[in-house]
């Protein structure tokens, strides 16, 4: 049976790649930015919120009806269960996503003045809204960069790529952390979604039309020993 590799070399190679890959994902990627449509910060809170199990670009296909019915707080917090559910009936769980919206709604009525609280610890206090959701409004909506959105796509390509062997969210976040500076944590995210979108999709991987191949230690593609 082989020695198993000392935990330090793993680290110090993901130390090194992992800014090599980032800066080769971002050339071949510079259009890797959020998908959901929003020009609020509430808007972008709620649409975070829809996107649960739901494509980024169906949430988009009923935000526009559900923000010019209900456009802020207020006006979500006073509206029905069954208006809500009635404007995004197309989603999944849509009628747990409703009642989440406007009790998210009171709460961010009666404690925050009607505006989107810039705090992590406020933000997860809202029913419906985790720490990815956090991370993706605190750095979209207010370039605060408190940790990195790892949804399905991040933790999946963080592990192909040798980011991480974590198979928990919060693993998976806490590894990439510690290999990228503050500053470039919401570029973490997008980029790996979007790879994670493209070729580096869960069920069809095409690596060979993946810009960071030669550097993926699970490519499937044949002549690449060398991934240091």
């Amino acid at each position: 049976m082989g020695r198993a590799e000392p935990t330090v070399g793993r680290d110090t190679r993901r130390a090194v790649r992992g800014p090599r890959l980032l800066d080769r994902l971002a050339a071949a990627l510079p259009d890797a930015r959020i998908a959901l449509d929003f020009t609020t910060t509430w808007e972008l809170l709620v649409a975070t919120m829809l996107s649960a199990q739901s494509t980024d670009e169906r949430v988009n296909r009923v935000t526009p009806a559900l923000f010019a019915r209900f456009p802020d707080a207020a006006a979500t917090a006073a509206a029905s269960q069954e208006e809500l559910e009635g404007l995004i009936g197309q989603l999944g769980l849509f009628r747990s996503k409703a009642r989440n919206v406007r009790a998210t709604a009171a709460l961010v009525v009666e404690r925050h003045g009607g505006e989107v609280p810039a705090d992590m610890d406020a933000l997860v206090a809202l029913p419906g809204v985790a720490r990815k959701t956090a991370n993706v409004v605190l750095a979209n909506g207010f370039g605060i960069h408190a940790g990195i959105a790892v949804d399905t796509h991040v933790g999946r390509v963080a592990r192909r790529l040798g980011l991480t062997r974590a198979n928990d969210p919060v693993g998976v976040e806490r590894d990439l952390m510690r290999l990228f500076p503050t500053d470039r944590w919401l570029a973490v995210s997008d980029l790996l979604i979007h790879l994670g979108r493209g070729p580096c999709d869960a069920r069809a991987r095409d690596c060979a039309a993946c810009p960071v191949e030669d550097l993926c230690p699970s490519s499937s593609v044949a002549g690449r020993a060398d991934r240091r």
